[in-house]
């Protein structure tokens, strides 16, 4: 069964057939576009909240470390991933189903318009055809009845018997005239008749049906292409279903992740202080014209002399430093100032009247301060400035930040130290073959790297001094912090009578100059050198400078300029001055 043959008769039918299917995949590919806009839009919304939730900044970081918190930034990342998926959709039904479909539909459009057309130009054809031979039926039709008059006039002059044989013979050639005139419009309309039929048979049998059957087969392959168009609509999510598997398989991952022990444990390690417990407060009897006794705890740590940065400038003490002195203060041997204390235990007149304002401020540095600022300290940490030592810190997370820091300078140096390798590598290639380059153009790119690898070794020195006082500055707190009461009573004990208090208050202020360093030598700079980098001072040329530190291989020196500063500079800079 086909259109051509069953359907000979149905050309309405058959147009509005095909026009209904060119509407359905017309509707069909709205429908793909308007799905993979809630799909863009879905996968849109999927990233701004990912984005939302995801951390940022250097305190998310740190929380980050967590396996609670790593294992959402997982979820989010798989969820971002899941989003591309659904973008990946939204490309592919675009670009495999709505734009072959549209550009398909418009071939289905001239192809149908191509086979209405044929159908319409034979059908005008046919119907000329008609005309003609109506036109030449109405002609035979015309001249048999003028040839019958005709006939009909002559027998009618040839019975009157008042007509003359003249008026008969003409009568009879006339009729006989029109009579061959009626044959001839006979056979042209036989003729015209019969090639009407022959015409209207291809038109019924053979045109019509052809064409039909034409349209037949473009609404079926219609129907296939759109049937494919459906299975892409399923086989294109079916594709991407491995990967977003995965990423749910990813989630659930991330989530069994998670382990409570060990993020307890990190939160232990990321904040654990290192400070002792503080210990009980011993009684003070000031009846009895006891000196207050200092409490060894926490509270009042005993002081670690903090190394001056080697970069950094020396000042003077002066009694202005003496009431900045740090919070920590060491605990002493020396008894209060007090008019009831015993004679074995009271100042000589002598050195009392030499320097009342160092033991009054001795004694208040001692008990007061330290107890106000080490409150404020375990109080209102955060309220401490950053310090590039990390001393506001803890002891232990001072430590991990100092090791951290040097850990990423020795990378940084490693890196530096292979261009370096890498740059003189290539001068030697240079200077074997010369029309492979300029040995020299090499030379900026040397001297920058050299300059990068000084100024790193001048940092890693910096932090390694710091760390290095930060784990003996932890250690002489603990053995200040056990051992002190029990020294001073059995210093109390065997000697029966107090040290002289003005000596360890001499002795407290002659430390503070134990740092200031004098200079080994003087030089005089070659050359300008502007210290951009930390740690290096800018000199000029002809400038003298004091050698306070030399060169330890790596092509820097410390030096102090005259106006006090100090700092690090190339070592090839200057010349020493004898």
């Amino acid at each position: 069964m086909d259109w051509g043959s069953d359907l000979w008769d149905q050309y309405d039918v058959i147009d509005k057939h095909t026009q209904s299917g060119l509407d359905l995949v017309e509707r069909y590919i709205k429908f793909v576009k308007e799905r993979t806009e809630i799909e863009q839009s879905y996968a849109k919304q999927l990233r701004s909240l990912t984005k939302k939730y995801t951390k940022r900044g250097s305190k998310d970081e740190q929380d980050c470390k967590f396996s609670n918190h790593a294992s959402f930034q997982e979820i989010l990342n798989e969820l971002n991933d899941y989003a591309g998926q659904r973008e990946l959709i939204a490309e592919n039904m675009i670009t495999g189903i709505c734009v072959e479909l549209t550009k398909y539909l418009q071939e289905l459009k001239q192809e149908r318009k191509t086979h209405l057309s044929d159908v319409k130009k034979a059908q005008q054809n046919l119907e000329a055809s008609f005309k003609h031979l109506e036109s030449t039926k109405k002609r035979f039709a015309k001249e048999w009845a003028e040839a019958e008059k005709a006939t009909q006039q002559a027998e009618k002059t040839e019975n009157d018997l008042n007509a003359t044989r003249l008026d008969v013979e003409k009568a009879k050639h006339n009729a006989h005239a029109r009579t061959h005139t009626a044959e001839e419009c006979r056979s042209d309309y036989a003729a015209q008749l019969q090639k009407y039929n022959k015409e209207q048979n291809f038109f019924y049998y053979t045109e019509i049906p052809q064409i039909f059957n034409q349209l037949q087969d473009m609404d079926e392959r219609r129907i296939r292409r759109l049937a494919e168009g459906y299975c892409q609509f399923s086989d294109i999510e079916k594709n991407v279903l491995p990967i977003i598997s995965k990423c749910l398989e990813g989630i659930s991952t991330a989530g069994g992740k998670t382990n409570e022990k060990q993020d307890s444990m990190l939160f232990i390690e990321q904040h654990k202080s290192g400070f002792e417990r503080p210990s009980d407060v011993e009684f003070e009897d000031y009846s009895q014209g006891i000196k207050p006794a200092t409490s060894d705890s926490s509270l009042n740590p005993p002081k670690v002399r903090a190394k001056l940065w080697p970069f950094s400038k020396k000042h003077k003490v002066n009694l202005k430093s003496v009431f900045a002195r740090p919070s920590f203060s060491p605990p002493s041997a020396l008894p209060p100032i007090s008019h009831h204390l015993p004679l074995h235990l009271s100042l000589p007149s002598s050195k009392l009247q030499c320097s009342p304002l160092s033991v009054c401020l001795r004694e208040f540095s001692r008990s007061v301060k330290p107890r106000i600022s080490t409150l404020k300290i375990l109080h209102k940490p955060h309220l401490l400035p950053a310090a590039e030592d990390f001393s506001h810190l803890p002891p232990e997370q001072r430590k991990k930040r100092l090791q951290g820091k040097i850990d990423d300078i020795n990378k940084d140096l490693q890196k530096a130290q292979d261009q370096s390798d890498a740059l003189e590598k290539m001068k030697g290639v240079y200077e074997q073959n010369p029309q492979m380059g300029d040995p020299s153009s090499l030379e900026p790119q040397i001297t920058e790297t050299a300059q990068n690898i000084g100024r790193l070794r001048g940092e890693l020195a910096k932090y390694e001094s710091w760390l290095s006082e930060a784990i003996g500055g932890e250690e002489s707190s603990n053995t200040i912090n056990n051992n002190t009461q029990h020294r001073l009573t059995c210093a109390h004990i065997s000697s029966g009578v107090a040290a002289d208090p003005t000596q360890n208050i001499y002795t407290e202020f002659d430390d503070e100059f134990d740092d200031i360093e004098t200079p080994i030598g003087q030089c005089t700079a070659l050359y300008t050198f502007e210290g951009n980098s930390e740690g290096t001072i800018s000199i000029t040329e002809g400038e003298l400078l004091s050698i306070m530190e030399e060169d330890k291989g790596d092509g820097w020196m410390r030096v102090l300029r005259a106006s006090g500063e100090e700092g690090y500079i190339p070592s090839s800079y200057v010349k020493l001055t004898p």
